[in-house]
């Protein structure tokens, strides 16, 4: 779902690519479903590993499940580490919620953590000043 919703948020300011540390092969349906709920077609997403991605020049690393901080590998060179722990969706029900209401709730949670994080990119970006030091 992070995948989605930031190429939504963001997709004119990044590249996005989504991958993890022990990838299913296929995106959760009932994400598939939520995302559908909110504009977002991720029918076409894969779960991938995230070696595909450890020499692509990635500049900024987002982790956003329990400890996929910690399995995320290191990238080569200067990169940017971000982690928001959002709880996994198929294992985060409550008591009188259905399955496709906690990835509802999580998507929601996403959705407002990667719109505030592009809007104040996006804020940066707009004011950049350079300034020359002599």
């Amino acid at each position: 779902m992070a995948e989605g919703i930031l190429r939504a948020a963001a997709g004119d300011l990044f590249e996005v690519y989504s991958a993890g540390s022990k990838p299913k092969g296929a995106v959760h349906p009932l994400a598939i479903e939520a995302l559908r709920e909110i504009g977002i077609d991720a029918s076409g997403h894969e779960s991938e590993h995230l070696d595909l991605y450890l020499n692509a020049g990635i500049h900024t690393v987002i982790t956003v499940c329990g400890n996929a901080d910690q399995a995320c590998p290191t990238f080569p060179g200067q990169v940017a580490r971000y982690h928001w722990g959002f709880e996994d969706p198929p294992h985060a029900m409550r008591e009188g919620e259905s399955e496709l209401d906690a990835f509802r709730r999580i998507r929601d949670q996403i959705k407002l953590v990667f719109e505030a994080y592009a809007a104040g990119y996006r804020e940066a970006f707009d004011n950049k000043v350079v300034g020359v030091v002599e």
